[in-house]
């Protein structure tokens, strides 16, 4: 457990690779951009660290379990988005996250080709596939899978998963409630109100292929 105030944030360091930000902190080390995007769990900002000029997003959300998941899986594995340190607000909280200098979500990608062609797609979709089968191995279910939700560094072509604020934990049992983008949930959920979590995924991942080279959904 990670303490700053007198309250506690249930993130373990891994390594001492996550690091706890003050205020102070924030204000002197990174220059806040503009809005990138707002979504049901949070507002995101382009900012650049002014120690080296590194672009960076940070991200303001609640206080939920998104930061402790995001932790679990942020162990350097370049297939997630890495969260470099925290700020811990009365109410919410800032992350600081990795931000390639060139990138476009997937959707956006996607939209700008009108569909990928087969080679493009599956370099992308395997990179997506070993970085679902990372998060699983640290026992998270991400529950968004969508190219919303996919960042390609337009420099590398490496893809990022990033917005951990559906996820939860994973569990061999099955999920009776559902967060995540409706259009892209399992049919047992629409007709029985369940779902397991790694069917769930993989079809989820089933129309992220059809969209990659259909070019919709």
């Amino acid at each position: 457990m990670v303490k700053h105030g007198s309250s506690v944030v249930g993130v373990r360091h891994n390594k001492g690779k996550h690091k706890t930000l003050t205020q102070q902190g924030l204000q002197e080390q990174y220059r806040l951009g503009s809005l990138l995007g707002r979504g049901g769990f949070g507002s995101v900002f382009a900012a650049t660290r002014l120690s080296d000029g590194a672009p960076v997003a940070i991200k303001r959300v609640p206080r939920n379990r998104e930061i402790v998941l995001l932790a679990k899986v942020s162990t350097g594995f370049p297939g997630v988005v890495q969260l470099l340190e925290w700020l811990e607000l009365p109410k919410d909280i800032l992350m600081v996250l990795e931000r390639p200098e060139r990138c476009q979500d997937l959707h956006r990608f996607i939209r700008a080709r009108r569909f990928l062609p087969e080679e493009e797609a599956q370099e992308l979709f395997r990179q997506v596939l070993e970085a679902v089968r990372h998060c699983t191995s640290c026992g998270v279910l991400h529950r968004d899978i969508k190219p919303g939700n996919i960042l390609v560094d337009l420099a590398t072509g490496q893809a990022k998963l990033i917005d951990f604020g559906c996820g939860t934990y994973l569990q061999d049992t099955a999920y009776t409630h559902f967060a995540g983008t409706r259009s892209y949930s399992p049919p047992e959920w629409t007709h029985f109100g369940w779902y397991y979590g790694k069917p769930a995924t993989i079809w989820s991942l089933g129309i992220l292929l059809h969209q990659m080279v259909c070019g919709e959904h």
